[in-house]
């Protein structure tokens, strides 16, 4: 088992910043790519942002893409999504999310919520105008 934990979320004005933790533990030799996927309400979870662990290779969403910097701690063990000019359409609950499987150089451009095995309980970000 893989355990993701969320951290950060709060309430921001508009053109403000957050940083979003997530502390991965258990198993976790195998969760090659994690990512931070959001969901608003009435709408589908989408995908935000990918990371290859072992080097550090990301892939964006383009709502993410120049604002949004995913990054993994030198322990591996902490997951975290640094968000800057944040706008009200960013609010929604933001979700950690760990794939259990592929190989430690695979592709880093998994963007279904199905591509992923294990999910945090989530953190509400809300960016008011």
């Amino acid at each position: 088992q893989v355990h993701l934990v969320e951290s950060g979320g709060g309430l921001v004005q508009a053109g403000g910043s957050l940083r979003l933790s997530c502390d991965v533990s258990g198993r976790t030799f195998s969760t090659y790519v994690m990512g931070w996927f959001r969901q608003a309400p009435g709408k589908e979870r989408e995908f935000v942002a990918s990371i290859r662990r072992s080097d550090g290779s990301t892939y964006y969403a383009d709502s993410a893409k120049g604002r949004f910097t995913i990054s993994r701690a030198s322990a591996l063990n902490t997951i975290t999504l640094q968000m800057n000019s944040l706008k009200p359409e960013d609010t929604a609950v933001y979700y950690c999310a760990a794939r259990n499987e592929g190989s430690i150089w695979g592709p880093v451009r998994w963007v279904r919520p199905s591509d992923y095995t294990y999910w945090g309980q989530g953190t509400q970000v809300t960016v008011s105008s």
